[in-house]
């Protein structure tokens, strides 16, 4: 679960970072100093479209890395509970190689 966690708050300091950006871009963009600049109405529009589809890409990238967790930790509670032996005996493994390895410092 740890895992998750930390790529979800990863997502949302993306989230957060882009939205701060979008927030800083509609500010300079919304200037009324920029009125006379050809195009400019264009550049604005363009920016909500292209936020606007970052946002919806960023809520899918988030919502699937969330499904493949799920997955991950429903296929490894899956074969825990099917191979209880195996489970056991590579935490077994790990721990005796741990202990090693610590001991000979």
């Amino acid at each position: 679960m740890r895992k998750s966690n930390l790529l979800s708050d990863t997502v949302e300091n993306a989230q957060a970072d882009l939205e701060k950006l979008v927030s800083d871009l509609r500010g300079v963009l919304s200037s009324k100093d920029l009125d006379g600049v050809p195009d400019i109405k264009q550049l604005r529009q363009r920016l909500e479209d292209t936020a606007g589809d970052a946002r919806e890409g960023a809520v899918r990238a988030a919502q699937e890395a969330a499904r493949q967790a799920k997955e991950a930790a429903l296929a490894a509670d899956r074969y825990a509970h099917d191979e209880p032996w195996r489970v056991a005996g590579a935490a077994l493994a790990v721990g005796a190689l741990i202990g090693f390895i610590f001991s000979r410092r």
